[in-house]
């Protein structure tokens, strides 16, 4: 008798029905948050299967005349019909997250997907009273209005928040990962985007929260769009001592010696006054990301500054500090290419341990080297016996044949070469005309045999400086670049 009454069970639709649907919800659970794709599956097909039993066996999805209150099999068709309902709940949810996957719409995967899943409970709750429990939804829908009702006076500003959130949403307005600027003046990228703000993470490394209806009536400039390049623009003014043609052209060089703005598309160069004490130039260029405009207004500065020395060119005074001398502008008197040199020097890391007189030694030393567009300075893996510092121009260094980065006035290279004998990690190619100042090993040797302890500062300085510039997209060669092994090739080159 207990056997065919468990084979009875055991055969049963609704007891199936039962079995499928709390399977699918442990199931569900065992599988995780985490794997939110293999959920979505694992609930539609439960709901398919349910449905395909509900079918099949003609069960109903609402109470029949012939069950009562009370009655067993009534309790087991009210437990299966809840587990359907809810199963076809959570099935609809998980299209319409499939739906916002498959169009690529994560913009709305967290708001406008709360309110779809909170819809869908809504109605599949009112659906299960009214066919599962016949209960009188009219009347509960007229009561919840009126409560409702009652609720939004209360909540006045947080439903403004909420819809104003929902507008932002819809419209399309920004994205998670996006760079905005409001008329305010805050700054910084989105972060975040709930149901009542928006959280925006500065440069500063702050996060400002900004309720969704003040965000909604603010100015908005999204930087991210169409891409997160942005054109910055600079002001400089020189004196008017050269002709407008040549300026131009000398600032074009500037920018084509940056490394921290976009070449493409190219900078530009805008001669905006000319008067009798200054030609004002404006520079237009790009960065790749608003994050980088504070490191590409240093180096624009510092390279302009670098060229405008080497090349002569005089930084304009203000209007309202010009000094006047017998009614003509005071200005500076021209260089001598020696005490250009002087200065690169000066300022060169690793001459930095030589005393004053011996670096006037090396200024001496000096040679002026020319170099045309387009020439091939020195290919990768090649020693370069002198040192060369730039005056003017800006060159490449490549490997395998793409640029990984550009030098210009002031900068320096095969430093290795003239003092260690290594070769050069990258090719260095002439972008533009190029002058330099080249220091060969005979300046070197004459002043190691005048102060042979010269080589350990030199060789310190050296490795320090190697240290540095690996921290670059550079990455210098296979030798070992220590104090210790600068010192030994160093020893053997000049036969200390």
């Amino acid at each position: 008798m207990l056997n065919a009454h468990l084979g009875e069970i055991a055969g049963a639709p609704l007891v199936w029905l039962i079995i499928l649907g709390l399977t699918g919800m442990a199931v569900w659970k065992l599988i995780g948050p985490l794997r939110s794709n293999l959920r979505l599956v694992v609930q539609i097909i439960f709901f398919t299967a349910m449905t395909f039993v509900l079918v099949l066996e003609d069960i109903p999805l609402g109470q029949s005349d012939g069950l009562r209150i009370g009655d067993e099999h009534a309790a087991f068709v009210v437990f299966a019909q809840s587990l359907w309902w809810l199963h076809l709940s959570w099935a609809v949810i998980g299209f319409v997250r499939i739906y916002l996957v498959l169009e690529g719409r994560p913009r709305e995967a967290r708001l406008l997907q709360d309110i779809v899943v909170g819809v869908v409970y809504i109605c599949v709750t009112l659906a299960a009273l009214a066919f599962v429990f016949g209960a009188p939804v009219g009347t509960l829908i007229a009561t919840s209005g009126v409560i409702a009702i009652a609720i939004g006076l209360a909540l006045q500003n947080t439903l403004g928040d909420v819809f104003s959130g929902v507008a932002l949403n819809l419209g399309h307005t920004y994205a998670l990962g996006d760079w905005i600027l409001l008329e305010d003046g805050t700054e910084g990228r989105v972060i975040a985007s709930t149901w009542r703000s928006t959280q925006i993470l500065t440069g500063a490394n702050n996060i400002v929260v900004l309720p969704n209806s003040v965000l909604a009536k603010l100015k908005l400039t999204n930087v991210s769009r169409p891409d997160e390049t942005h054109l910055l623009k600079m002001t400089v003014r020189v004196v008017p001592a050269h002709a407008p043609s040549v300026v131009e052209k000398a600032m074009l060089t500037v920018l084509a010696s940056c490394n921290s703005i976009i070449q493409e598309p190219p900078p530009v160069v805008a001669l905006s006054n000319l008067d009798a004490t200054s030609l004002e130039i404006h520079l237009f260029f790009r960065v790749s990301n608003p994050m980088l405009r504070m490191k590409a207004r240093s180096e624009v500065i510092d390279r302009f500054y670098r060229h405008c020395r080497s090349t002569g060119l005089q930084l304009a005074m203000p209007p309202s500090a010009i000094a006047i001398v017998n009614g003509i502008p005071v200005e500076e008197g021209a260089r001598t290419p020696e005490a250009m040199l002087q200065e690169v020097i000066d300022e060169n890391p690793i001459f930095s341990g030589l005393t004053r007189p011996e670096k006037e030694k090396l200024a001496q030393s000096g040679v002026t080297r020319e170099f045309q567009k387009g020439d091939v300075i020195i290919s990768r893996g090649q020693a370069l016996p002198p040192m060369m510092i730039i005056r003017t121009g800006v060159v490449s260094m490549q490997h395998d044949e793409q640029e990984k980065w550009r030098l210009s006035s002031g900068d320096f290279f095969g430093e290795i070469g003239l003092l260690a004998g290594m070769g050069e990690a990258y090719t260095l190619q002439a972008l533009t005309a190029v002058t330099a100042y080249e220091i060969d090993q005979e300046s070197f040797a004459r002043l190691i045999a005048d102060r042979p302890a010269i080589i350990e500062e030199i060789a310190a300085m050296l490795s320090a400086y190697s240290s540095d510039i690996s921290q670059l997209p550079l990455t210098a060669a296979k030798h070992e670049r220590n104090a210790s092994a600068f010192l030994k090739s160093i020893r053997t080159i000049f036969s200390t």
